[in-house]
């Protein structure tokens, strides 16, 4: 077993001297060994030398490369696609909020008139820039409203949105276009998506109380429980508050 020994400590006897002899071998061995390491990169490094400048400058000139389409092509696409969408926004709106005739406005807000873009025209032109993909939003939702649901479904889960409200009405949609389908399992994945993906006091109880509800229509009532649970727990000022406390003792009931 080792000793501890004060610095300039001289070993005494033979033992001593031996252990002394043996401490700094090994530790010559080991310089030795980072010396023979750090030699071998070096000679790696100098032998590679011009393939290791050729990986940074490829890499360099991508970065750069990546900066000027964002700059001096996407930014300039994504303000070219914002403003041809202005015309099928506005349908969109009117539609919504029209007694008759929506689905003549959501079919101009898909296809446009007197020359201009409709959503479906802005995915295709525009599609890899935000405005473009703000439009698979609206032509999902438009398909959505005028009962077409398989293009909903397809619109909407081509959508991508990190905001907190979009991206769980996106997922919401595709639920409901599901349960329109008869396809209660996919519409409740969607829906259990819709209010995971982001909390807020809004989407969030509004897509729980639809899971709830799917969920007990396929005799998942453990699951539906939580669902209602949560509701009650941490949406008390929710619109979905009360209908939530009944449908929970529907679910306790069940289990």
């Amino acid at each position: 077993m080792a000793t501890y020994k004060k610095r300039g400590y001289k070993p005494k006897t033979k033992a001593e001297k031996q252990e002394a002899i043996e401490e700094g071998s090994a530790t010559a061995e080991v310089f030795n060994t980072l010396d023979e390491g750090a030699s071998k990169t070096e000679a790696w490094a100098e032998k590679n030398q011009k393939a290791i400048l050729t990986v940074v400058g490829v890499v360099a000139v991508v970065i750069v490369g990546i900066i000027l389409v964002q700059k001096f092509w996407m930014e300039p696409k994504n303000t070219e696609a914002a403003n041809e969408m202005y015309l099928s926004q506005s349908f969109y709106e009117q539609a919504v909020n029209a007694t008759t005739a929506q689905d003549s406005l959501f079919n101009l807000a898909l296809n446009g008139t007197a020359g201009k873009y409709g959503f479906l025209d802005i995915v295709e032109n525009y599609g890899s820039t935000a405005a473009g993909n703000q439009a698979r939003f609206y032509a999902g939702m438009s398909y959505l409203n005028m009962k077409n649901y398989q293009e909903a479904i397809n619109y909407l889960d081509a959508y991508s949105a990190d905001d907190e409200m979009t991206g769980p009405l996106a997922k919401g949609a595709i639920g409901d276009a599901f349960v329109q389908l008869n396809q209660q399992e996919e519409a409740l994945k969607y829906y259990v998506q819709a209010a995971t993906i982001k909390n807020n006091e809004i989407t969030t109880p509004r897509f729980l109380l639809k899971a709830g509800v799917i969920a007990m229509n396929l005799n998942k009532s453990a699951e539906a429980l939580g669902y209602f649970t949560r509701i009650t727990e941490e949406f008390k000022d929710s619109g979905e508050f009360a209908r939530a406390e009944v449908y929970k003792g529907q679910a306790e009931a069940m289990n």
